[in-house]
């Protein structure tokens, strides 16, 4: 395997990477899988934020260096995203890995044409990644059963049952599906319209449009289990009678801060954020600067709110096609910066599939490929930081809220 691009201060320029590459060929190797930057490389590389298939250009640049098969990987996580790849001639092969912790039948369902049966890889890195630099057993966010297959047995039910689950969220989706799937009768109740709980406001934020295809892979999945919707319904006690079982995914409610003045009209918690049921104004404080902190600064900024560009009309559903604006020599090109230190550029100038808004309205940078000196970053695919090493990224976030007065308050 050979990195073709570092992404650090001081790594390999181009023109050592292909001479590696050819010195490699002439010593026997047969095929060149490819890497994508070290893991303490600022720039994201592997996370849910960085577009489909977004370094592939370098395979082909390395692919007209030697004559030997070269493999493309990082952030390929479905079969018309792969077929694409291969088809336009950008690669031999193609490399996966996380999709297989999210799908084991990924090859077998894309073969059978069954490919929206197959459970998407979001890119979330929290259950394998995470967990393996943090010396824990890699498994999935998405398929729980994974690495787990030999005591999470779901096999067929001798006495099938009618159940009931309450929450279509992502805990009652899957409970659902695996009743259903052993072969019980399940009915899935909502007050929503829709399924996906929280994950309807994930796929809100820039960056997590994977969400999308998650939830339009529960939909397919419901149907294909023959499992009966009940959306836009309360659970009651009357309605839930008759049934064998009752399963509760109701989810989490948000945390009271009981902070004096959180019921004016100006404060908002992040669900309304999210759901567009409160417009922030142009001034805004987050309180709370975890996950939900870090999200809802995020979709502020690129709503306007904070001085970011206006909103896309296309909100990057995992899978739509649009055209890269990078060229070659663009900031990250190792050719024109040693190490691709400058960013990740896109390199060239070609239709990708990608879940990610790539610049907005203004022509701004999407920020998954800069790198910004005033906010370090947490490389991806390590472990988060320990209590002694706080986080420190979206310091723009911070500054902003520091010169407003703020008219909104929100992660209530």
């Amino acid at each position: 395997r050979i990195s073709l691009i570092d992404l650090i201060p001081d790594g390999s320029t181009w023109d050592e990477i292909a001479t590696l590459a050819r010195a490699i060929q002439a010593a026997g190797a047969t095929m060149l899988n490819t890497g994508i930057g070290w893991h303490e490389a600022r720039v994201p590389t592997i996370a849910t934020s960085v577009p489909r298939r977004a370094f592939a250009w370098l395979t082909k640049r390395l692919a007209g260096e030697v004559t030997i098969p070269v493999i493309t990987s990082n952030r390929i996580n479905s079969p018309d995203v792969a077929e694409a790849v291969l088809a336009e001639g950008v690669a031999a092969m193609v490399s996966m890995a996380r999709p297989f912790l999210a799908d084991e039948a990924f090859i077998a369902k894309a073969r059978a044409g069954k490919a929206a049966t197959i459970a998407p890889c979001i890119a979330c890195n929290q259950a394998c990644l995470d967990h393996t630099f943090g010396g824990k057993l890699a498994t999935c966010l998405v398929n729980p059963r994974a690495a787990h297959e030999t005591t999470l047995i779901y096999g067929p039910t001798p006495t099938p049952k009618t159940i009931a689950v309450v929450g279509a969220g992502p805990a009652g989706l899957s409970a659902a599906l695996v009743a259903a799937e052993r072969g019980h009768h399940v009915t899935l109740f909502d007050a929503a319209p829709q399924i996906g709980g929280q994950l309807n406001l994930a796929k809100q934020v820039p960056g997590k449009e994977e969400f999308h295809g998650l939830i339009d892979y529960y939909t397919t999945m419901l149907a294909d289990r023959g499992v009966t919707l009940r959306l836009g319904t309360p659970a009651t006690a009357s309605n839930l009678t008759g049934f064998d079982d009752i399963i509760l995914a109701t989810g989490v409610t948000p945390r009271d801060p009981q902070i004096p003045g959180q019921d004016s009209p100006h404060v908002a918690s992040y669900i309304d954020i999210l759901n567009g049921s409160h417009i922030a104004g142009p001034r805004v404080a987050v309180i709370g600067a975890g996950g939900i902190g870090f999200d809802v600064a995020e979709y502020l900024v690129h709503a306007g709110t904070m001085g970011g560009g206006g909103p896309s009309a296309d909100k990057g559903r995992a899978g739509t096609r649009r055209a890269a604006t990078a060229t070659p020599g663009a900031g990250g090109d190792p050719v024109a910066a040693q190490g691709g230190k400058a960013g990740a550029g896109l390199g060239q100038d070609h239709r990708m599939d990608s879940p990610r808004q790539l610049a907005d309205e203004r022509g701004q940078d999407a920020g998954w490929g800069e790198l910004r000196p005033h906010h370090p970053r947490r490389p991806v695919d390590q472990p988060r930081p320990s209590p002694r090493h706080p986080r420190t990224d979206c310091g723009r976030y911070h500054r902003a809220v520091r010169r407003a007065k703020p008219p909104a308050i929100t992660g209530r």
